[in-house]
């Protein structure tokens, strides 16, 4: 094996060696094998390129291309060209995964499981990784500066981590990188022979220059190591999710003071897990007043106002301390029904969360604590590590009941409402706003055309409920969910509010929990499969109003059930309980599951056939690891006769014997290749001419200058002195002029010749005529190796 081989395989193993520090972040720790593989392909297809050899910036090119079509086959084959080759969607969905894989990992806590987006986080980053550290180390021969992306990558490990083992994944590390340092020494040293022990320095006491380099690169390799002691230490730690039990929260920036802002990832990335949880804990344990309908108790967490065409999450906002009382809920007009309600809640010792839930609008809140309050959305935040776990807190809220007849007489809003929650990104489908059109048509009032989006989706629309629906992502997500009618409350919400925003009707999602199931004891246990997410439209006079579109879940508002005037929808009565929450075989109208069932688990769950395909599951990847391989071998056959030619020319033109019968060799292999050369721009080789004839003719056919004319003609009388001469003279650079040839050859034609001589080389053919004569001579071994027939014997009848 040669010293490059050796280097490249140690900067492989270095690589991994770092990655090992995510091994405490990620459960399970297959993809450490997964990763293993791949980055042995890389690192194999950096080794090959450099053999043929093709030039530095093709041997990375190279890399990064077969890098892209792995991680096409293993992570988006349903998205490419024939599995393997990247399009426009297959980028697409890689920002999706990689998008979900952001909001995995501040959902979970440590160590986060393996979904789809963090196996690309993590296995496309080694892969990345890997390709700069052969880069810099192998096909640079720079192995001090390739430590810089093996400390990034143990720095962010070490950063989002807090184990006691963290010192020995460093030194995990700090030993890859040592090795990749000291093969990289050993593979100089093997090429300029030993310059340790007894070394001269020059007379000022200065260092020879052999040895300059070497301490040069001991002292980066410290100095590298001993950043990665101490960048971890300014890394944050991973926090949980909005309903994650073992997080911390979900990664919310608070300012000091007064004032601040907060910025939260999007909570709804968890919700359904929550809904899908085995075991139906309890989060919170709610009490209220004696006159409060629990049925219609919504805990409200976070409300999500800021749309971008793929997904809904919560916008920047100021953030002040908390108030002694709270102020009226925007838009809130004297004269529309209230009541207050006084809640007491208790959240669970493993619930651990940032947001406060309380019921919407409240007017007070007792915590004990640290707590900040956002004024748009009405809610508390917690400051400084400040979670709900094991708190109980008083909440005072109102209980506002508009009549339909205030909803539909409600005016137009203000224009900075209209401008902030009605807009919508012109990449939305054209079929969200079309479907809104028709399905409200004939409506008088933005009320009326609220019920029949919320009828649509929940009573006459066709819709299904199904927990096992991915979330979707993408522009397309809404049009696709529109087409499948099948989601639950996520999708429901998110197209609802959606379709309300392109009619001119305000619009936000907001997230918590439907109300839970009365206790003997007068509570209401709200669990994890409460969890929930609802539409709210805002309605000048009344202010933001729920509405909810997911059948068999939640209440119905008792505002969207009387007959509005001039309304085709007739009054539907609640869907009555003890209905499944799973796929139903026909329209939802008459389906229920109460949440006492629910919690029971009595609702049947849809089957894992019935649910959209998310791109999970397939085959195990080391068949995709062999398909890859499958698919990189019919990808390299268009370019097999490049890549022949370019290890027939290095062989040709590449180090020889200096003695009188190598340098004849070699004489003779470079007149072969200028001939090829000149045989892959359409010159044919004439074997009857003598070489010096040939160089006249490839000269005069070629029209090529006097410099490259007269390397031509250079080499062909070297060939003559090697036939013809009883001591031929050494000629000194005859590679140089052969290359000067091939240069002077491209300048002469045109594009088109120029590719076809790259790509598909006329002298490629001898491969041909090589592999014939082969078979021709293996058959003549098998012939002489097979016994002789025996004559036979001449028998008498």
């Amino acid at each position: 094996m040669s010293g490059r081989a050796r280097l490249a395989l140690t900067a492989a193993a270095a690589t991994l060696m770092a990655s090992c520090a995510l091994l405490p972040l990620v459960s399970p720790v297959t993809w450490l094998f997964q990763a293993a593989f791949l980055v042995a392909v890389q690192t194999g297809v950096g080794a090959a390129a450099r053999r043929v050899p093709l030039t530095r910036p093709l041997t990375v090119a190279a890399q990064a291309l077969v890098t892209l079509l792995m991680l096409t086959l293993v992570f988006a084959r349903s998205h490419a060209l024939a599995g393997v080759v990247p399009g426009p969607d297959t980028f697409r969905y890689f920002g999706d995964l990689l998008q979900q894989g952001s909001d995995d990992v501040s959902r979970y806590s440590i160590p986060a499981p393996l979904t789809p987006g963090i196996r690309l986080m993590v296995i496309g980053g080694v892969l990345a990784v890997g390709l700069i550290v052969d880069t810099l180390a192998v096909t640079f021969r720079s192995a001090a500066p390739a430590g810089l992306p093996l400390l990034a990558l143990y720095s962010v490990a070490a950063g989002l981590s807090d184990g006691p083992t963290d010192w020995l994944w460093f030194l995990v590390a700090a030993a890859g990188y040592l090795m990749l340092l000291l093969a990289e020494g050993r593979d100089r040293l093997s090429q300029w022979g030993r310059v340790f022990g007894g070394a001269p320095r020059t007379p000022g006491g200065q260092e020879s220059g052999a040895v300059a380099p070497v301490r040069t690169g001991r002292r980066i390799g410290f100095a590298v190591l001993g950043v990665a002691l101490f960048v971890p230490f300014a890394m944050p730690s991973i926090q949980g999710g909005l309903l994650d039990a073992a997080g911390t929260g979900v990664g919310i920036g608070i300012g000091n003071g007064n004032g601040g802002t907060i910025s939260a990832v999007n909570p709804l990335v968890s919700l359904r897990d929550s809904l899908n949880v085995d075991e139906d804990r309890q989060v919170l344990s709610v009490r209220t007043s004696d006159n409060a309908d629990v049925s219609d108790l919504y805990l409200r967490i976070v409300s999500l106002d800021d749309f971008d065409g793929t997904t809904w999450k919560p916008a920047q906002r100021h953030i002040t301390g908390v108030p002694d009382k709270l102020p009226t809920p925007p838009g809130l007009g004297g004269d529309v029904r209230r009541t207050t309600v006084k809640s007491t809640i208790t959240a669970a010792d493993w619930y651990a969360q940032d947001w406060l839930p309380m019921p919407y609008p409240p007017s007070g809140v007792k915590v004990a604590g640290s707590w900040r309050y956002e004024p748009v959305g009405m809610t508390l935040v917690g400051d400084h590590g400040q979670n709900t776990r094991g708190e109980t807190y008083q909440v005072t809220s109102l209980d506002v009941q508009p009549t339909a007849e205030q909803l539909a007489a409600a005016p137009e809003p203000s224009a900075a409402m209209k401008r902030e929650y009605t807009e919508v990104p012109s990449s939305l489908p054209s079929v969200v706003a079309k479907t809104a059109q028709e399905v409200t048509a004939g409506s008088t009032s933005h009320y009326e055309e609220a019920v029949k989006l919320q009828d649509y989706f929940a009573v006459s629309g066709g819709f299904q409920y199904d927990t096992q629906v991915e979330v979707g992502r993408g522009e397309g997500a809404i049009a696709n969910f529109l087409k499948q009618k099948r989601g639950f409350c996520v999708h429901f919400s998110f197209a609802m509010a959606a379709m309300a925003r392109t009619l001119g009707i305000p619009a936000r999602v907001a997230v918590g929990f439907a109300p839970g199931t009365p206790q003997a004891d007068g509570t209401v246990s709200v669990g994890l499969k409460d969890a929930h997410a609802w539409p709210e439209l805002y309605f000048e006079g009344v202010g933001w109003t729920r509405f909810e579109p997911t059948p068999t879940r939640g209440t119905t508002p008792s505002y969207t059930l009387s007959q509005t005037p001039g309304s085709a929808v007739p009054d539907e009565p609640l869907p009555p309980k003890g209905a499944s929450t799973g796929p139903s075989a026909s329209a939802s109208q008459s389906e229920s599951c109460a949440p006492r069932l629910r919690k029971q688990d009595a609702c049947s769950s849809p089957s894992a056939a019935a649910a959209v395909h998310s791109g999970d599951g397939g085959p195990p990847w080391w068949q995709l690891a062999l398909w890859a391989l499958g698919g990189l071998a019919v990808a390299a056959v268009p370019l097999a006769p490049m890549l022949y030619r370019q290890r027939v020319r290095a062989g040709r033109l590449g180090a020889y014997d200096r003695t009188p019968a190598g340098v004849a060799v070699h004489t003779l292999a470079v007149w072969l290749e200028l001939t090829d050369t000149a045989w892959d721009f359409g010159i044919l080789p004439d074997e009857s001419l003598t070489p010096r004839n040939a160089a006249a003719r490839i000269v005069r056919l070629g029209r090529l200058d006097p410099a490259a004319g007269a390397s031509v003609h250079r080499v062909a009388d070297a060939v003559e002195q090697v036939l013809y001469a009883p001591r031929p003279r050494l000629t000194a650079g005859l590679a140089d002029d052969v290359r000067r040839v091939s240069a002077a050859f491209n300048g002469t034609v045109g594009g088109p010749a120029r590719l076809r001589a790259l790509f598909a080389p006329r002298s490629a053919v001898r491969a041909v005529w090589a592999a014939s004569a082969g078979w021709s001579r293996l058959r003549e071994r098998a012939a002489a190796l097979r016994p002789a027939p025996r004559k036979p014997s001449g028998q008498q009848g």
